[in-house]
């Protein structure tokens, strides 16, 4: 008796599909982990954008904080020498009048009520204020300098702002009230800085001559 080969060999089909299927599920996996990795990466980058731009805007504050420090000292030093008792310019100066030509007013001036700094500047102030010259880090500076005061005219006639009154020296007798002296009168310095990137910022110094 003679053996033959079947002709017809068996076949395993279902381990041929499940080998197939398991690629399927792989390359399923790959791709959600693939997406996700990329908003990942999305997500990353906005951040570092976004921490770069925050950094940059605080660096460019920064500079125009400097550069009102440094006109609030140009303002001090033109009003030091004009602050003697008895000077008739910082006592008459007004906006209709502003011969001193360095933006300042003797009398005070406030934003009414809900009207923001800026409103007021570009309302009332701005010209009114000296501006000088744009510096190197694209900063432009402007400044007003407010006597606080309700109207022209010498501290004594008017109502001011004053720093608190001291007792003269000499003797007194027991219980009795000393002389009061009070010759400084306070200055409002408000500084406005306009700088790059749209950049504004505002210092005010109170200052009593």
């Amino acid at each position: 008796m003679y053996l033959r080969q079947n002709p017809f060999p068996s076949r395993r089909p279902f381990a041929g599909s499940a080998a197939s299927g398991q690629r399927g599920v792989v390359l399923l996996v790959a791709l959600i982990i693939l997406v996700a990795l990329t908003l990942a990466g999305v997500a990353l980058l906005r951040s570092v954008d976004t921490a770069n731009l925050i950094a940059g805007n605080l660096s460019f504050h920064q500079a125009a904080i400097h550069a009102g420090e440094r006109s609030t000292e140009l303002a001090i030093n033109w009003l030091e020498p004009n602050s003697p008792v008895g000077n008739v310019t910082l006592f008459t100066d007004s906006p209709a009048t502003n011969g001193s030509g360095n933006g300042y007013i003797a009398s005070r001036q406030d934003p009414g009520a809900g009207v923001s700094w800026d409103a007021f500047w570009s309302a009332t102030l701005a010209a009114q204020a000296t501006a000088g010259a744009q510096d190197a880090a694209g900063n432009t500076v402007s400044y007003v300098i407010h006597r606080l005061c309700d109207a022209a005219g010498p501290p004594q006639s008017v109502n001011c702002a004053k720093s608190p009154a001291g007792s003269a020296g000499g003797s007194q007798s027991a219980g009795g009230l000393g002389g009061l002296t009070n010759n400084q009168v306070y200055y409002r310095i408000t500084t406005r800085i306009a700088g790059p990137r749209n950049t504004v910022a505002y210092i005010q110094t109170i200052i009593a001559l």
